[in-house]
């Protein structure tokens, strides 16, 4: 990670920056535990945890427009402040209660100092950063791939001990996260909202401009997803090794800290972001032909033969350094424009409702890719479930481009009406 980026931010996004690498340490040192606490602890069955699961995921997506039309008109400093507070709460819940009904509130908590969090803290970070956007927000993306990659380890060592340690641990760093933002993180000029909650929304859903750029980066988050579906599945079923699913976080994480920085500087020098962002997009679509073409190939494993390992893992490999690339690509690029297409002024109401649909589309890729793999399973079509996902970055990258070409990703489009 290049630390001249960091050290050129302001006070404010450092501590930003340092908030979601210990935001992403806290959570990822949680949550991939929970099923197994609440399974091997608890007792409970998967139909129950897969439902609590499901509650904390709808709890965040559905309140992400709330969240971002309340940093609008609240501020986002407190939004990022009740958001981070909320997260004591909830990961403590997780620690003292066993029983369904504590275990779902602390569930929706959760997902809810989400849905305050994460539209506020980039649109703090949209106005702090001023023309260097995409670059904060590579930078802002190193320390939550940081995060992502020391909270799992730090769990797995707490695990050993107790899982309600976890919790009280992720709880006290909640809690230093929210002294430090109160202490530190200064108040930002709240812009008067002239109009209504319901004004503000009719404004975003009637923005044509905005709705077709949400659509096209909607494909980057129903590919996203996959790095914690189709990928570890298939690592998994080429290796026979459950360990495998390791080498596609590690390789992502790795990139993604390492090249973050690098990949947005060289984009920033050749092309514009809305070709960033197509480039990106086609790059997340364009990195599954190497299982496209070998999957059908490769049989499941049964023994574990280290030198035929490493060679049928190599397409997953090679399938999770370009999509890495291609994220690190599209996303520093899409925060800069986010804004663009839609509103200074409303800018935590566009990313709440930005982070809203793409939710919605990220469901609906996730289940698509899960049925083909399913229904293709050791069949002749098994390539099927790699050409949808390839499709699916094509478009985005494809509606990225035509926005591109007609000047609508720019401050001042060619043509607005279309």
């Amino acid at each position: 990670m290049s630390t001249t980026g960091f050290r050129q931010l302001s006070r404010a996004a450092q501590l930003l920056m340092i908030n979601q690498f210990g935001i992403n340490v806290g959570f990822y040192m949680l949550l991939p535990f929970l099923a197994t606490y609440m399974s091997e602890d608890l007792g409970y069955g998967a139909a129950v945890i897969g439902l609590l699961l499901g509650v904390r995921n709808l709890s965040q997506q559905g309140m992400f427009l709330l969240g971002g039309t309340a940093a609008d008109r609240l501020g986002c400093r407190p939004m990022i402040i009740t958001g981070c507070a909320l997260r004591v709460v909830s990961f403590g819940l997780f620690g003292v209660f066993t029983s369904l009904p504590g275990l779902f509130a602390a569930a929706v908590l959760t997902g809810l100092a989400g849905a305050l969090f994460n539209p506020a803290v980039r649109t703090y970070l949209m106005h702090e950063a001023g023309e260097k956007r995409a670059e904060a927000f590579a930078v802002f993306n190193v320390f939550a791939h940081a995060g992502t990659l020391v909270g799992p380890l730090l769990g797995a060592a707490l695990l050993a001990v107790d899982f309600r340690l976890i919790a009280l641990v992720a709880c006290i760093a909640f809690a230093v996260l929210t002294t430090a933002q109160i202490v530190v993180l200064p108040k930002q000029e709240l812009e008067p909202q002239r109009g209504s909650v319901l004004g503000s929304w009719r404004e975003v859903v009637t923005n044509r401009r905005f709705l077709v750029f949400t659509l096209a980066l909607s494909a980057y988050f129903g590919l996203y997803n996959q790095l914690y579906l189709v990928l570890p599945l298939e690592a998994q079923r080429v290796s026979g090794l459950p360990e495998s699913v390791a080498a596609v976080f590690v390789v992502s994480t790795v990139i993604g800290i390492a090249g973050q920085v690098r990949i947005t500087r060289w984009c920033r020098g050749r092309w514009t972001p809305g070709q960033s962002v197509a480039f990106g997009l086609a790059c997340m679509g364009i990195s599954f032909v190497p299982v496209l073409l070998t999957s059908p190939l490769l049989a499941a494993s049964a023994e574990p033969d280290w030198t035929r390992i490493a060679l049928v893992c190599l397409p997953v490999l090679l399938t999770t350094v370009l999509f890495t690339v291609g994220m690190a690509i599209t996303n520093p690029f899409a925060m800069e424009l986010l804004p663009i297409v839609g509103s200074e002024r409303l800018t935590g109401t566009y990313y709440g409702f930005y982070y809203l649909v793409s939710s919605l589309v990220a469901a609906g890729v996730s289940w698509l890719a899960g049925a083909l793999l399913d229904a293709t399973a050791n069949s002749a079509l098994s390539w099927l479930p790699w050409l949808a996902l390839l499709a699916v970055g094509v478009l985005g990258g494809t509606g990225a481009a035509v926005l591109e070409r007609r000047g609508l990703l720019r401050r001042e489009p060619a043509d607005v009406r279309g």
